[in-house]
């Protein structure tokens, strides 16, 4: 016989943020959801509509700085906007990310990729492959809003 093996919720540590990081200063984009340890915003990235990142609010660099639960706890909203953004846009592809090379607070990035968008199926950081399909964007971005409604209602179980 197995046993589920979970971990106990942690008290949420006192944020550290740093003056100079523009993720400690500012949202990074247009926020979809928070709580008191991450929030998950919408980017403003053109030629990428549904361009997500999920965003610790502490100042930490690397992902392994976090504890067991709290590692738990992000992979799983990223888990949860990976599989809204299949459901209700059925892309080609979802490209996962956490670089942080310039700016080096942790952050995921969660974007929904489609084989008519202008780099695919290069990342969306190379050169483009193509024109960008503006109406196929503005599809998208139409859709976005039912999307973000359903993750509001997801988000808070993780």
């Amino acid at each position: 016989m197995t046993t589920a093996f979970t971990l106990p919720v942690e008290p949420v540590k006192a944020p550290v943020l740093l003056p100079d990081c523009p993720l400690c200063t500012a949202d990074g984009g247009t926020v979809i959801w928070r709580d008191e340890r991450l929030r998950v915003v919408r980017a403003d990235e053109p030629g990428f509509a549904a361009f997500y990142r999920v965003i610790w609010n502490s100042h930490i660099a690397e992902f392994s700085e976090l504890s067991g639960f709290e590692r738990m706890h992000c992979m799983e909203v990223v888990t949860v906007l990976e599989r809204t953004l299949i459901q209700h846009l059925a892309p080609t592809k979802i490209n996962l990310a956490a670089l942080g090379n310039q700016v080096p607070h942790l952050h995921w990035h969660v974007v929904a990729r489609f084989d008519w968008d202008s780099h695919f199926p290069a990342p969306v950081w190379a050169a483009a492959q193509r024109e960008r399909n503006l109406a196929q964007e503005a599809a998208v971005r139409e859709r976005l809003p039912a999307l973000e409604a359903v993750l509001r209602l997801q988000l808070p179980r993780c």
